[in-house]
């Protein structure tokens, strides 16, 4: 079974294909000039989610950010309990954007959402049709990208049908692979009755969404002066409604009314802010767009300016940073505000550090931009006083990351200090919350950088006071508590950093390699299984769960992970380490060399390779091949269990006091290993 597809002629045609099956819902409409982002899935779970509250409010409780973020009406049905400090800061505090994979993480959210709703209906065998999907704003083409993928058709057949015009490519590979199309049924044309600016009122009424060929045209017949009427009228009917038409149809009418540059560049500022701090990064850059296009920049240089770099913000979260730097020399070269040449400064240091390819990348061009902002700010500070110190704390932030990019952490530690002291001595204790904490933050990374984990983990706990619902604060407190040997609050703060949070792969990929140091293996591969389910492509996630497998002696599903690796990517070298693993797990002496000396010719450093190769010495008499072996592997740092296996190979080449030697470095490692304790006691008694 498969999931459907309906693609051409208009959308009456489109209906009249007839799918024998009852609908979950009425068809859901996903054109985003009528709710702006998340279209389709506000109109898909809003009525699901009332349902769900009847019946299973713990499965709405579980999604509530997803939900909200789709649908902030649905605030009145779901209190918003996990506020952070980015989602409470105001715009003029909002220095930390949500990472452009958020919208990935909603996604997945919402597709675990409905399949366990239908799991617990037990009314298999529905399908549910999605309309326009050629007009879809990009976060509803990647939800039904994974839905197309993760959702089960048997459970719920997806309909998704659009006109010939082509979809967003998020969405093509999905349509492709996991749909069947369906030809359309032609179906005679509605009957349409009516004069011109009836025809044309219906037609706004649609927000101009119809593909009623009477429609269109008759829209297209008014004058000037009745298509504006046309549109105010429709504002008027639209503002009492739900909030999210602010972000659609509501600024689509302003924009063609009777005052697009002061009522629609309003409109469409509040929808850019909104957009840009919920990660809607696409729609922010369209919003940013159509904004310039109404204001002279002459007459509001300050929203032209608020419409470019919410753009270039997004452009550069989108990884387009070559288009957001043309905007911000654009701006240079028509401004001469200094505000604005400071906020590209800083910006432009940003792209060139953080933001532009590999190859584009220029840390010290970086430094330079950045000192020019900082110029600016100082500049500024002898005009405004103390209110200035904000920006030039905010700089010296990324200055810090500069420095950073230029291994000169000492320094960076240093800015990132001297601004904590200056927002504290000039501004107080009460403001800038959010970019506190990022402060704190950062000198948590750093002082991890430079090996003071006692210190960063400290800063870590004070962030986690200030901002306990935020995950990624969370996520990155139990990599340091792992990196110190805390594994069980490790384990503690991956499992806040989940349930604060959408699906993110990260957190699990980490546990599961937590879980697997532990010997924890069911839980291990549980945890790899599930980054593969929200990320088929994850390579490292193979390499590692066919670790979990053969240390499980599942060897046939430790391959067929090995082949899914190898396929990704053929010259990994841990893969065909893992190869050779295989061979020799299954008694081919032959096949297991090669596989480790085809990983030491991708890495000749592998200990893991070395190691195997020692083995297959040792086994076949040749205890001095083994301990030269154990030799390159142990050259990339001491192990407990290749010091235990180079003492093993020593003492049958007759050298007992370099066996001890090893023991005694083995047992230094890990003092409460029984077999080391007994090997080394063993050996005490023959030198």
């Amino acid at each position: 079974m498969s999931h459907l597809r309906i693609i051409g002629g208009r959308r009456h045609d489109r209906a009249a294909t007839a799918l024998g099956r009852p609908e979950l819902l009425p068809t859901v409409d996903a054109h985003r000039r009528r709710r702006g982002p998340y279209t389709g899935a506000s109109e898909l779970f809003r009525p699901l989610a009332e349902r769900m509250m009847a019946t299973r409010p713990e499965l709405v409780h579980q999604r509530d950010i997803e939900l909200l973020t789709i649908a902030p009406e649905l605030e009145r049905l779901i209190p918003a309990e996990k506020h952070t400090l980015t989602s409470l800061a105001g715009p003029a505090e909002r220095t930390r954007f949500y990472s452009r994979k958020r919208t990935l993480r909603i996604a997945h959210g919402l597709t675990e959402l409905l399949r366990d709703y239908l799991r617990e209906t037990a009314e298999p065998g529905r399908v549910l049709v999605v309309e326009n999907i050629e007009h879809a704003d990009p976060t509803d083409a990647e939800l039904l990208s994974v839905l197309l993928r993760r959702l089960d058709p048997a459970l719920l057949t997806l309909v998704l049908c659009g006109g010939a015009a082509p979809v967003h490519p998020d969405l093509v590979a999905g349509l492709e692979r996991y749909t069947v199309e369906l030809a359309v049924t032609r179906a005679p044309a509605p009957v349409v009755t009516g004069g011109d600016a009836a025809l044309a009122a219906r037609y706004v009424e649609s927000d101009c969404t119809s593909d009623v060929a009477e429609l269109v045209e008759a829209y297209q017949r008014l004058g000037d002066a009745e298509r504006v009427a046309l549109h105010d009228a429709r504002v008027a009917e639209l503002e009492s409604g739900d909030w999210s038409l602010r972000l659609g149809a509501i600024p689509y009418h302003l924009e063609r009314g009777s005052d697009p540059a002061g009522l629609g560049g309003e409109a469409l500022r509040a929808a850019l802010d909104y957009c840009v701090d919920m990660g809607f990064y696409d729609a922010t850059v369209d919003f940013g767009h159509r904004g310039r296009a109404v204001v002279d920049w002459k007459v509001r240089e300050d929203l032209w300016w608020t419409y470019t770099t919410k753009m270039t913000t997004s452009l550069a979260a989108l990884g387009r940073p070559l288009e957001a730097e043309a905007l911000y020399d654009e701006c240079r070269a028509v401004s001469t505000n200094p505000r604005v040449h400071q906020q590209a400064a800083y910006a432009t240091a940003m792209l060139y550090t953080r933001h532009h390819e590999p190859e584009r990348r220029d840390h010290q061009k970086a430094k330079g931009w950045i000192n020019q902002a900082m110029a600016f700010s100082m500049l500024l500070a002898k005009v405004n006083g103390d209110s200035e110190s904000f920006g030039l704390v905010f700089e010296q932030n990324g200055l810090a990351l500069i420095e950073t990019h230029l291994a000169n952490p000492a320094n960076a530690l240093g800015l990132v200090n001297d601004g904590i002291e200056r927002l504290d001595r000039d501004l107080g204790d009460q403001v800038h919350l959010l970019h506190r904490s990022v402060l704190v933050n950062n000198r948590a990374r750093v002082l991890s950088g430079l090996g003071r984990l006692d210190e960063a983990l400290a800063d870590y706990r004070t962030v986690v006071a200030q901002d306990p619902n935020y995950p990624e604060y969370r996520f990155e407190m139990a990599n340091l508590l792992h990196r110190m040997g805390h594994d069980e609050e490790a384990l503690r703060e991956y499992a806040e950093a989940i349930r604060l949070s959408p699906p993110f792969p990260e957190v699990y990929y980490n546990r599961a390699d937590v879980l697997f140091g532990l010997g924890e293996l069911e839980a291990a591969l549980a945890d790899f299984s599930y980054v593969l389910e929200l990320d088929p492509d994850w390579l490292d996630a193979y390499v590692n769960r066919a670790g979990v497998l053969v240390a499980m002696g599942d060897h046939a599903a430790a391959r067929a992970d090995v082949d899914a690796g190898l396929a990704l990517d053929p010259g990994h070298a841990h893969l065909h380490c893992l190869l050779g693993e295989l061979a020799a797990a299954a008694g081919d002496a032959a096949g297991a060399a090669a596989g480790y000396r085809r990983a030491l010719e991708l890495d000749p450093a592998l200990p893991a390779a070395w190691a195997g190769l020692a083995v297959l010495a040792f086994e076949a008499g040749d205890a001095a091949a083994a301990a030269e072996h154990l030799d390159a592997a142990l050259a990339q740092g001491d192990d407990p269990a290749l010091l235990y296996n180079r003492a093993t190979a020593l003492l049958a080449l007759g050298r007992p006091a370099d066996a001890l030697r090893d023991l005694e470095q083995a047992l230094r490692l890990a003092p409460d290993d029984p077999d080391v304790l007994a090997e080394r006691d063993a050996v005490l008694q023959l030198v």
